[in-house]
């Protein structure tokens, strides 16, 4: 596949960097000399220096010949208008752009991105996808990740295991045994910074990170089996009053009786959120200064969310609060090179919104009748919501004769409206929904196991 990149900033350069990764041509287009001169120095990329939204420019990139422009420069203008070019000069098919305003997303407005106006094939708002990771981890705060599938119906969770958890050095096969009420299926494994796929012989030990797949309405039990029951908030202070902490607040509000503070450093920005809010009390001051969280409710709070555009200062804020009496922290975080970081000085959860933006953009790239993706561990791992066609190799027959790569496990298969936790004996059915976790080696396998061959027509 051949794809160009606009714009060099971390979530183009970690696209760019999967994408070269399998083996795609991939070119970057970036303003900044300096940017595009780093980037191909680390990357096996190619490098043009200028604005993706020139025709010159695409044109060098090699626009003629591309499968796709995934447009996600800092300027929205510049990401569309790029979209416009690829598609009206080049005839590019897959056109990708991320939208910050607001304003440029208003549902009212739509059929601006049809073919015969603005002709952008997926819009991708960072800040609005944050805000959704952010309140589904909020709901399981016992799980260190969250991300729904299948319309919501299916979770992949992420829980770091106690010392008090009962399936520790237990044998995964026997799990299901002493745990009937455990309907999940444990698919990843990270210990010692290693991932590996779960095994039925393996045993999990005290500090591994482990991902399962399980029903929604099964989450909350298999947590609470687990040693991780703890409660949702009914007491949040968000520290950040942008685009993102708003629509985080007006998310919670949503769901009831719950007490809701925002404290926002600018005074003409927490004038007008306190006007779009209904029932979220706005303060204006330092995320941290300790006289604002008090009066804010700190010693009270079940968690804090830090979602400044800051880095550091999230990463404060979050480890004042808890030294203030809030229970939980999460933090928002751009660089990952913090993520360890913000662990070891003690913030429960932080969210990276680059990988948030890079799984919604892989859902694009990949072949293959592919619903949805999710990367693990900076691409380690992908967890894969996927249509099974008459083709399709794992059709037809037991999970056991389907001769899986061996990097692959299916999580979960829903048909007839009815989530079921696969075994050996499992027949998928042309047309099922499956949820998988595939090693970053074995995508490829995936993409094939659900392509549309000439035989499906």
């Amino acid at each position: 596949m051949r794809v160009i990149v606009c714009g060099a900033g971390r979530v183009g350069v970690g696209i760019a960097r999967r994408l070269s990764r399998e083996n795609n041509e991939v070119v970057v287009i970036d303003q900044t000399k300096d940017l595009v001169r780093r980037v191909t120095e680390r990357l096996d990329v190619r490098g043009v220096v200028g604005n993706g939204a020139f025709p010159e420019t695409l044109e060098e990139a090699g626009a003629r010949e591309a499968d796709m422009v995934i447009a996600v420069t800092y300027s929205d203008e510049v990401n569309m208008i790029a979209c416009q070019i690829a598609h009206s000069l080049f005839n590019v098919p897959t056109k990708i752009a991320r939208v910050r305003a607001q304003a440029f997303l208003d549902p009212k407005y739509s059929d601006l991105y049809s073919r015969s106006h603005l002709p952008i094939d997926v819009i991708i708002s960072p800040e609005r996808e944050v805000s959704e990771a952010i309140m589904q981890r909020m709901s399981t705060p016992g799980a260190f990740e969250v991300k729904s599938f299948v319309e919501g119906r299916v979770w992949a969770v992420g829980v770091k295991l106690r010392d008090d958890c009962p399936i520790i050095n237990t044998p995964l096969r026997q799990v299901a045994e002493l745990f009937p009420d455990l309907k999940i299926t444990i698919v990843a494994v990270r210990r010692d910074g290693k991932l590996w796929r779960a095994h039925a012989d393996g045993q999990l030990t005290v500090g591994d990170q482990i991902y399962f797949i399980a029903e929604r309405h099964d989450v909350q039990r298999a947590l609470e089996i687990m040693g991780e029951a703890a409660r949702q908030a009914r007491r949040v202070i968000i520290v950040g009053g942008g685009n993102v902490g708003l629509f985080v607040a007006k998310g919670l509000e949503k769901l009831g009786a719950m007490k809701i503070r925002i404290i926002e450093r600018d005074r003409t920005r927490a004038e007008f959120i306190a006007e779009e809010l209904e029932r979220t009390i706005v303060l204006q001051g330092d995320g941290l200064d300790r006289g604002i969280l008090r009066e804010a409710g700190v010693t009270e709070a079940e968690t804090v969310v830090a979602v400044t555009d800051n880095d550091q200062v999230n990463i404060l804020a979050s480890v004042v609060a808890k030294r203030e009496g809030a229970r939980r922290a999460m933090a928002l975080i751009n660089d990952q090179d913090y993520g360890p970081i913000s662990e070891a000085v003690g913030i429960d959860r932080f969210v990276d919104p680059r990988a948030t933006t890079t799984s919604t953009i892989l859902q694009h790239v990949r072949r293959g009748r592919i619903k949805g993706v999710y990367s693990l561990w900076d691409g380690a791992a992908e967890l894969v919501d996927a249509v099974a066609l008459e083709t399709s190799p794992l059709v037809n027959k037991p999970l056991r004769d389907a001769q899986l790569p061996e990097g692959v496990m299916i999580g979960a298969v829903f048909r007839n409206g009815e989530v079921q936790m696969p075994t050996g004996d499992t027949i998928i059915n042309a047309g099922d929904r499956i949820v998988l976790m595939s090693l970053r080696e074995n995508v490829k396998d995936v993409e094939q196991m659900f392509r549309v061959s000439i035989e499906y027509f």
